[in-house]
């Protein structure tokens, strides 16, 4: 077997089908198979996928185990060469996959490769990032982005002068569409279970480069992310999720000093944001903005109280009216994980 795509399924109905089409459409010179890992979906999704496509693999989970440990899930049961990542709200374009192979064939250096990934618009989304580092944090809450021009070491959300237009090593590519050698997936034991929400594809991929892996771009193939279909604007309960999970990073791969750092570096930032974006509220009130704001709020007095050596021990952290995703996972291991 030359691929195995694995598909996360959430109540995806409304996206996932488009999906598959799309799959199967401009698919048709390897061998591969689709897995749908189905966190408990209640709205027809399973039933649907069988009806429209018998062919693929349906692992059901009996729960929402979330991205981690739902893909892990569908991994286990891949018996690909290759094994994609693939969020169900993407739509793959133009032989995407068969180009996307024969690239990966021909770089035996790198363990996982990065594509081009489209907003529905046709405009570029940006999937391939520099590493998470409080240095880079502290550029971008600063607005200093211009110093990634200065030092690749600075570059932020983005690579400067870099539009995805040619191949190049990234520090990440987005989960909505990561291409892994299915060997060394294996051997990295796929996704950190302990990320229920954000930090999971940048977990696997600084995995990857420590273990001698490259991770690299390839600008031949496109396809289309739909984006934000489970999730909304400005979740609160999503946002806070994110921050666990920096926190959770931080303290893995650069230590528990990092976490304190992390911890000035979002208050900061919150501060920074609450004081501009109260100012042009109060010019050009909208529904977005008041949104935005609520979250910054919370986010920041959650992170006022937060207690960094509490939460990694004990996942002890303040009451914010919005409760985890999850239980907190065991933390302490992770230095040395």
């Amino acid at each position: 077997m030359k691929l195995s795509i694995i598909v996360i399924c959430w109540n995806d109905l409304k996206v996932i089908l488009d999906c598959l089409r799309s799959i199967y459409k401009e698919t048709t010179l390897v061998e591969f198979e689709i897995i749908v890992s189905d966190n408990c979906s209640t709205d027809g999704s399973v039933d649907k996928i069988r009806e429209l496509f018998p062919q693929v693999r349906i692992v059901e989970n009996g729960a929402n185990l979330g991205f981690a440990r739902g893909n892990n899930s569908g991994i286990q049961h891949a018996l690909g060469e290759y094994i994609l990542i693939l969020n169900p709200d993407t739509i793959i374009l133009d032989r995407a996959l068969e180009k996307w192979l024969a690239f990966a064939d021909q770089r035996p250096q790198a363990g996982a490769f990065g594509c081009r990934v489209l907003n529905p618009d046709g405009s570029y989304q940006n999937p391939a990032r520099p590493m998470p580092t409080i240095p880079r944090l502290l550029v971008q809450t600063l607005g200093l982005k211009w110093l990634g021009h200065i030092s690749h070491r600075l570059a932020t959300d983005g690579y400067p002068g870099w539009d995805g237009h040619s191949e190049r090593e990234v520090g990440y590519q987005s989960g909505c569409c990561l291409l892994f050698r299915g060997d060394l997936l294996r051997h990295l034991g796929g996704f950190d279970e302990r990320f229920f929400y954000h930090g999971e594809e940048s977990d696997l991929c600084l995995r990857a480069w420590k273990s001698g892996s490259s991770i690299l771009f390839f600008p031949g193939s496109e396809i289309i992310h739909l984006g934000g279909q489970s999730v909304g604007r400005f979740p609160i309960r999503f946002a806070l999720e994110t921050y666990r999970s920096f926190y959770r990073f931080f303290l893995k791969h650069y230590g528990a000093k990092s976490v304190h750092r992390l911890r000035r570096i979002f208050l900061l930032n919150f501060g920074i944001r609450l004081i501009g974006y109260r100012l042009i509220y109060l010019l050009k009130p909208s529904d977005p903005l008041k949104n935005r704001l609520a979250m910054y709020k919370v986010a920041l007095r959650w992170h006022l109280k937060l207690n960094p050596d509490r939460f990694i021990a004990m996942g002890e952290e303040p009451e914010s009216g919005y409760e985890p995703l999850a239980p907190p996972p065991n933390m302490i291991k992770a230095i040395v994980a």
